[in-house]
């Protein structure tokens, strides 16, 4: 009977053991990733019929006011789509520029959500949903900050070439789709189904070009752009001239600030125009 009782109270030591060497190796629950940490650009309007001249270029005033050079850098821009606007109706925009100076294309793959009153985590929490979160080290958050509406944009930048073009010719509607295509990130490739980008892609056309031109200065200790783009008009007569001045910024609280303090600053001037920048969606709207 004694040893009975001490054999049960080994294999309850022994078990007693068991159950805490398996409780202290236990593995400990997966965390869902964290939302990505944007970055904010401050993208506001100027009026074209004030802050440029008869030859569609920023009067010397504007130019001296933010210290810029007469110089620009010029940029050729198209979105590739399909005639039904598929993937741009979906939220993304394939889009191949040429930049004055740089032998490369540059092909970017954004995916836009809208923010609603402000509420920019919500927005990051949803891009979290649906599979952008913070270790997804190839995309790039960025809160698109306008007049009165802010997006949540999320962008994967690649480079591509092709031989046989120069200055800043884009490429053949055949070659850009070859570039696009064959750089396409698997999360948008597979954002409908699996190979839903590339099939789109395959039979998309340019919406575009368009070739602007960017000036570069400074405005209260921040880098300040200004861009002006010749877009064609609503009735494809002419040419509407968007003008953006922009800056970028690492902090919420002075994307705010100085947004609020542009605004006022280009007020004054008289050279504000209260509207957001559309410039995508006229350009998928026009072309």
């Amino acid at each position: 009977m004694f040893k009975r009782i001490l054999g049960t109270a080994a294999v309850m030591i022994a078990l007693g053991a068991t159950l805490v060497t398996e409780a202290s190796i236990a593995p400990t629950p997966a965390h869902a990733a964290s939302n990505m940490v944007p970055d904010y650009e401050v993208k506001l309007l100027m009026n074209p019929s004030v802050v440029l001249g008869s030859d569609f270029k920023l009067t010397s005033a504007v130019l001296s006011a933010f210290s810029m050079p007469t110089t620009v850098t010029k940029m050729n821009v198209a979105f590739l789509d399909t005639n039904a606007k598929d993937i741009y109706n979906n939220g993304w925009s394939p889009r191949i520029r040429k930049t004055e100076g740089e032998s490369d294309f540059e092909l970017s793959y954004k995916k836009r959500y809208a923010i609603t009153s402000g509420d920019i985590t919500a927005a990051l929490t949803q891009a979290n949903n649906e599979g952008f979160n913070s270790g997804d080290t190839g995309y790039e958050a960025q809160v698109e900050w306008g007049y009165q509406k802010q997006t949540l944009s999320i962008t994967r930048t690649k480079s591509g070439s092709k031989s046989g073009y120069s200055g800043m010719d884009l490429p053949s509607i055949a070659d850009a789709r070859s570039l696009m295509i064959n750089n396409a990130p698997d999360k948008f490739n597979n954002w409908v189904s699996s190979g839903w980008g590339t099939s789109k892609l395959s039979g998309s056309r340019y919406f575009g070009p368009v070739l602007a031109k960017r000036s570069v200065g400074t405005w209260s200790g921040l880098q300040l752009y200004i861009e002006v783009w010749p877009i064609k008009n609503a009735a494809g007569t002419g040419t509407e001239y968007i003008v953006e001045a922009s800056f970028k910024t690492t902090s919420a609280s002075t994307a705010s600030t100085k947004h609020d303090q542009l605004i006022t600053y280009l007020q004054s001037k008289g050279w504000f125009l209260a509207q957001d920048s559309l410039k995508t969606q006229l350009i998928m709207d026009r072309y």
